[in-house]
């Protein structure tokens, strides 16, 4: 399990994230919601050690992460799927999946089948630069470089941006798939309401960099999300 305590960001003078507290369990989906410059983004980076925070605390499986940075926190057993994929345009599919090897001992230097099942266009592609395939293929092409790495927590941050229908239906397939396994926690950023109400086990709804809702979903229903989210 994850757990963040009481966390705090600023950039620069501006505090962005305001005693921000979550659990993130293996089996289930954590969505973070909220309109857009509430913290959500701030949120993942500080968990991917891609932005210093400020106070609290992010502990995984007990275990205190200390302000890591990017690298620590791969080591860790979190990767994370930015908004905007950050993959690598001028590389082949193959080479920017093998790029998920660098937390990974030398014997585990291989691409399983299993990302392939999970993501069939990207055999299809795997000489293919990655500039070249469309948003939809890009997306998955980072998750499954995300998985590579064998994870302990999934962080994907606006997953459906600019993707086409089928697509996001693929995604949501993956996401279940992983869920079901049982063996990682996923933390989703989404605006796509629907696609987030309909995977999430727990809700974190952020307003001005603080949590104004944070409950699992049976305990809560689409209206209350929605009006919270809205604000």
């Amino acid at each position: 399990m994850l757990n963040v305590d009481n966390l705090t960001l600023h950039y620069g003078a501006s505090q962005i994230l305001w005693g921000v507290s979550l659990a993130a369990r293996v089996g289930a989906v954590t969505a973070v919601m909220g309109t857009n410059g509430v913290g959500k983004t701030s949120l993942l980076r500080a968990i991917a050690g891609r932005h210093p925070y400020s106070g609290g605390t992010i502990t995984l499986d007990g275990q205190d992460l200390h302000h890591p940075n990017a690298a620590q926190a791969a080591r860790a057993g979190i990767a994370y799927v930015p908004q905007g994929r950050e993959i690598f345009p001028l590389m082949s599919v193959t080479e920017n999946l093998q790029t998920g090897f660098a937390c990974l001992p030398k014997s585990e230097h291989h691409i399983p089948d299993r990302i392939y099942d999970l993501f069939p266009v990207l055999k299809q592609m795997k000489d293919r630069r990655g500039g070249d395939l469309s948003g939809g293929q890009q997306q998955q092409l980072a998750i499954a470089r995300a998985l590579i790495a064998q994870p302990k927590v999934l962080l994907l941050d606006e997953p459906t941006e600019g993707i086409q229908p089928n697509i996001i239906k693929q995604i949501g397939k993956v996401i279940e798939l992983l869920r079901s396994e049982g063996k990682i926690a996923i933390i989703l950023v989404e605006q796509y309401f629907d696609f987030a109400y309909g995977l999430a086990d727990e809700f974190c709804v952020l307003n001005r960099g603080e949590v104004v809702l944070s409950r699992p979903a049976n305990q809560v229903t689409k209206t209350e999300i929605f009006e919270r989210v809205s604000i």
